[in-house]
C-alpha cells in the first residue's frame, strides 16, 4: 500500500504535525487499519498500518520531526510529554465524525535506540460481530458453544495467538448469555476491558497494581456471580482459581496461549493442577484463528480451480478485503477425561482425536479454501499446512 507523502520537508510548522498526525489518523480509520505504527529507524519515522492483520507502510517522514509527531500523540492520549525514557500507555478521544465507527483508540508509547516508538490501536463498533452466529463458526462450535451458554458450571477455555479474535468471541457470548438468559450475573476481569458489554459488571485490572488476577478473582467469587469471564489464564495462580470456579457452581470462560485444544490441557497440568481437577473442570476447549478474507473485486480462479490474490484500488493492492474465523473445538468426553486422568503426552492425546475424528483447524480452513473465501497461502500461514494438488 502507498500513501500520500503528506509532509516530507524537516522544516515543520507545530501546526501543519497537527494536521498530519490528525490525517494519519483519520486514513487509518478509513481504510479499517486496526493498528497505526510510528517506527523510528534513525533516518526516518516510518508510519505503519496494520490491514486485517499484516502492516504496511503508508508513509516515511524526515527523522527531524519524530519528536514532535511522537510529542503530538502523547498530547492526544494525555501522557507526559517530557518523559522521553519510560514506556506510558493511555486513551485518544474519538474525533465527533468517527464516533459511531470507532469504539475506542488505545495508545502506547515506548523508548527505543533511535527515539520513541508508538502504536495507536483502534478498536470499531461492528454490529455484525456482537451477536455469537454471524462470526463464522461451523454448525458444530455454534451449538458447542450454545450449550455451554445455557450451562450453569463448568470451564470454557479459548485458545489463539494475539489477535485471533478471542476477545471478541468472549464478548459475544456473554451478550447471548445476557439475552437468553436476563437476570444472570455477569462479570468480567480484563487487562484492559476492550469491548464494553451492556448488563455485565466489566473490572480492568491495572498492570502492576494491587489488584491482580488472582486478588480480584478471589474476591469476586464471594459476591455471588453466576458468570465469569477471565481475559487471561496467564499464570499458576489464576488457572487454581479459575479451576475453583468450575467445580463450586460457576460458568467461567478466559483465554490461553496454546496452539492446539490439547496444549491447553496439558498447560493447566504443567502448572501444577490435577489431573481429576482438570476433567471435573475444564467444560471443553475452542483454538481459533483469523486469516485475510479474498477481495471479492479482483480475486482470480487459477488453474487449480481455487482462487488467488490479485490486488484492486478497493483492496489497498492488498488482494485482501477483511478477514474470517477458522476454529476447531475440543469437548471433554470419556475417554479423553481418561487420557488426562492418565497423564497422556501430547502426541498421545493427538493420535485419541485423529482415532475419534477430530475436525483439526486445517479442515475448516482447507473448507473455506474450496469455497473461494480465502487462499491457499493464507490458510497455510494461519494454521501451518499446505495444500497437496494432485
Amino acid at each position: 500500500m502507498n500513501g500520500n507523502q503528506t509532509i516530507r520537508s524537516a522544516q515543520t510548522t507545530g501546526a501543519e504535525v497537527v494536521g498530519l498526525v490528525d490525517d494519519l489518523l483519520a486514513r487509518a480509520v478509513e481504510a479499517d487499519a486496526s493498528d497505526v505504527h510510528f517506527e523510528p529507524t534513525g533516518r526516518e519515522l516510518v508510519i505503519k498500518y496494520r490491514l486485517d492483520g499484516v502492516l504496511s507502510v503508508v508513509e516515511r517522514l524526515p527523522a527531524a520531526i519524530s519528536d514532535n509527531v511522537i510529542a503530538r500523540l502523547k498530547v492526544l492520549g494525555g501522557l507526559l510529554t517530557y518523559r522521553n525514557d519510560v514506556p506510558q500507555e493511555g486513551r485518544i478521544e474519538i474525533a465527533p465524525d468517527k464516533v459511531g465507527k470507532v469504539a475506542d483508540q488505545r495508545l502506547a508509547v515506548f523508548p527505543t535506540i533511535y527515539g520513541q516508538r508508538a502504536v495507536v490501536r483502534l478498536f470499531y463498533q461492528n454490529q455484525e460481530l456482537t451477536d455469537l452466529s454471524h462470526l463464522g463458526f461451523p454448525s458444530s462450535i455454534l451449538q458447542m458453544l450454545q450449550s455451554f451458554a445455557s450451562g450453569s458450571q463448568g470451564v470454557l477455555l479459548l485458545t489463539g495467538p494475539a489477535g485471533s479474535g478471542k476477545s471478541t468471541t468472549l464478548a459475544a457470548l456473554l451478550r447471548h448469555i445476557l439475552q437468553r438468559f436476563p437476570g444472570k450475573s455477569v462479570v468480567t476481569l480484563e487487562d484492559p476491558v476492550e469491548i464494553r458489554i451492556d448488563c455485565a459488571t466489566q473490572v480492568q485490572i491495572t498492570p502492576h497494581g494491587e489488584m491482580t488476577f488472582p486478588v480480584a478473582l478471589r474476591s469476586l467469587l464471594r459476591q455471588d456471580p453466576q458468570v465469569l469471564m477471565i481475559g487471561e489464564i496467564r499464570d499458576a495462580d489464576t488457572a487454581r482459581i479459575v479451576v475453583e470456579a468450575g467445580l463450586t457452581g460457576h460458568l467461567l470462560a478466559s483465554t490461553m496461549h496454546s496452539g492446539s485444544p490439547a496444549g491447553a490441557i496439558l498447560r493447566l497440568l504443567e502448572m501444577g493442577i490435577e489431573p481429576y481437577q482438570v476433567t471435573s473442570s475444564i467444560w471443553g476447549v475452542i483454538n481459533q484463528r483469523l486469516v485475510r478474507r479474498l477481495c471479492p473485486a479482483c480475486k482470480r480462479k487459477t488453474d487449480s480451480g481455487l482462487f488467488e490474490a490479485v490486488g484492486c484500488d478497493r483492496c489497498l493492492g492488498t488482494g485482501y478485503k477483511g478477514r474470517v474465523l477458522v476454529a476447531e473445538a475440543l469437548h471433554l468426553d470419556g475417554p479423553l477425561r481418561k487420557a488426562i486422568l492418565g497423564r497422556a503426552d501430547l502426541d498421545q492425546f493427538q493420535s485419541l482425536l485423529e482415532g475419534q475424528g477430530h475436525a483439526e483447524i486445517g479442515e475448516h480452513a482447507r473448507q473455506l479454501v474450496a469455497d473461494g473465501v480465502t487462499s491457499e497461502e493464507e490458510s497455510h500461514k494461519a494454521c501451518g499446512f499446505k495444500e497437496q494438488h494432485p
